[in-house]
This record gives C-alpha cells, structure tokens and sequence, in this order.
C-alpha cells in the first residue's frame, strides 16, 4: 500500500457528500471567517467538472454573477464545506463540460435529467426542520 494512501485513509476524517457529477446543479455551504466572526455562504452554481480522488479530490462550481461567469475550485474534503446539496440532476455527455464557459443564453443551458415514478420512490423525501408545537400549559 503506497503510503500517502494510507496517511490520508487514517488521518483524513471521510465527510458525507452526496453523489453528484458534471452538469449538476449543486449548492455548497461554505464556513468563512471574516475577522474573529464566522458564517455559512451558499454558493450555487453548474459542476463543470470533479478532479482528483480520495484526500486530494476537488470539483469546480461556475455560476453567473451579475452576467459574469464566476467559477470556483473547492476541495472535497474541505473543512470549511459545511455541507452540499444537489438541486439538479443534468444530463451531460462528458466529465468535464469546459465547453460551458463559451456559450450565452440558450445555448448554454443543461437539460435536467427526469426520473421514473420507481427512482422517485427510492429518493429519500427532504427531513422536517420545524419542530411540533407543544400545547401551551393551562
């Protein structure tokens, strides 16, 4: 076994993350710290493509800001990643969709991927958030 494996099998502390590709639509919670302060932003964008495997992963996020296309790089195991969400599934031909960066309008629009009546059945439905409300004391 090569040893950076094992180091980064040992060391590195495995996160849930949902599987997700190139074309996806996903939103990441990102920690950051701004002076002593510290708080969670989302950023949502279309994955253009995943790199990398085990501790040295990472996967591009781009998105248009303002009619700008923004893209960034986050690590997969990064500690300040709080979590990640997929909103939609895309339907792409490649692993990395670089072509996106190219076109406007239309043109660079990703066809969501459409799931059976069976594959929705075994989608697990989103947790309530909200607590119940307890009766008030008489």
């Amino acid at each position: 076994m090569n040893l950076i494996q094992y180091v980064e099998e040992k060391l590195v502390a495995k996160k849930e993350i949902p599987k997700f590709k190139a074309g996806d639509t996903i939103t990441v919670h990102y920690k950051i710290k701004e002076g002593d302060k510290e708080r969670v932003q989302q950023y949502q964008g279309t994955v253009i493509q995943r790199r990398g495997e085990g501790g040295s992963a990472s996967f591009t996020v781009r998105k248009i800001s303002n009619g700008i296309g923004v893209e960034r790089i986050f690590p997969l195991q990064s500690p300040f990643i709080e979590k990640i969400e997929v909103n939609k599934e895309g339907v792409v031909r490649r692993s990395r969709i670089y072509y996106i960066r190219n076109v406007k309008g239309k043109k660079a629009r990703i066809e969501e991927k459409q799931h059976s009546e069976a594959e929705r059945a075994n989608i697990p439905a989103p947790a309530a958030t909200e607590k119940p409300v307890e009766a008030a004391a008489e």
